[in-house]
C-alpha cells in the first residue's frame, strides 16, 4: 500500500460522502490507498454517514473515539492505525482539495527528494475564509515563524502529507498537529511547502473560533520552544 488518507472528523455529517467520493476519484488507480476516518466522537450522524459511505468504498476504515479528544488525538489514532509508509491528512470539512494529494506524493516519493523529507505541508496562498479568520491565522503564523523559526507560511493547512514512521517519533501532546513543521526540523528531518487548492466551506459550521485558536495556541508556542531547547540530536554509529 502506498498511501493513507487519515482524516479526523467531528459532527461533520454533511461533509462525509461528497469529500468521500473526490477521495476516490483523485486517487482510484492512482495510487494503491486506504481512508481511515477518525470520528472523535460526533454527536450527529457523522457515524451512520460513514458507515454508508464504506458500502461504497471498501478500502475506507472507521475508528471512533468514545468521547471527543481533539484534532490532534483523532489524528494521531488513524496514524497509529494506517497501515502504508505515507499519510496524507485532510480536514473533514470539504475545503481542502483531495485532487492535491497525487501532486505531495509525487514530491515526497520522487527520486531526487532528500532522504530525510518528511513532511510536505499545504499552502493555502489563496485562503477561503472570514476575512477575520484570515487576519488572525496570519498574525499567528507571523508571530510562530519568528519564534519557532520553522520556515513554513501555513502550519494550519489540514492538508499534509508525511512519514508515518517519523510522525510516530515525534513527541505527543493536544494541539501538536498545528506544530508539525517544527517538531520535524526538531526531530532532524526536512519540509517543504506547496501550494495547495483551498476552498470556501458548504457545508457544516467550523469548530474553531478566535478563543480556542489564539490562547491555546500561545500556551502550546511556548511548550514547543522548551521542546526545541532541550533537542538533542546524536551522531550515532555502531562499531563493529
Amino acid at each position: 500500500m502506498d498511501l493513507s488518507v487519515v482524516i479526523p472528523v467531528y459532527n461533520e455529517q454533511d461533509n462525509i460522502q461528497p469529500l468521500v467520493d473526490e477521495i476516490r476519484a483523485a486517487l482510484e488507480g492512482v495510487l494503491d490507498y486506504e481512508v481511515v476516518y477518525v470520528d472523535d466522537g460526533s454527536t450527529d450522524a457523522t457515524l451512520e454517514r460513514l458507515r454508508a459511505a464504506r458500502a461504497g468504498l471498501p478500502r475506507l476504515r472507521i475508528l471512533r473515539h468514545a468521547e471527543s479528544c481533539g484534532q490532534s488525538t483523532a489524528v494521531r489514532s488513524g496514524v497509529k492505525a494506517a497501515r502504508a509508509p505515507w499519510i496524507a491528512t485532510l480536514d473533514g470539512d470539504g475545503q481542502n482539495d483531495p485532487a492535491d494529494i497525487p501532486r505531495l506524493y509525487r514530491a515526497a516519493t520522487a527520486e531526487d527528494a532528500p532522504p530525510d523529507l518528511w513532511l510536505i505541508a499545504g499552502w493555502r496562498r489563496r485562503r477561503q475564509d472570514s476575512p477575520l479568520k484570515k487576519f488572525s491565522s496570519r498574525v499567528a503564523n507571523a508571530v510562530r515563524s519568528r519564534l519557532l523559526h520553522d520556515d513554513t507560511p501555513d502550519t494550519g493547512c489540514g492538508l499534509k502529507l508525511f512519514r508515518r514512521d517519523g510522525f510516530l517519533e515525534l513527541p505527543y501532546f493536544d494541539h501538536m498537529h498545528r506544530f508539525l513543521p517544527a517538531l520535524v526540523l526538531r526531530a532532524g528531518g526536512q519540509v517543504r511547502s506547496v501550494e495547495v487548492n483551498h476552498r470556501p466551506r458548504q457545508r457544516g459550521v467550523s469548530k474553531y473560533g478566535l478563543h480556542n485558536r489564539l490562547w491555546v495556541g500561545i500556551v502550546d508556542l511556548f511548550g514547543v520552544i522548551w521542546l526545541q531547547r532541550r533537542a538533542r540530536r546524536p551522531q550515532l554509529s555502531e562499531v563493529d
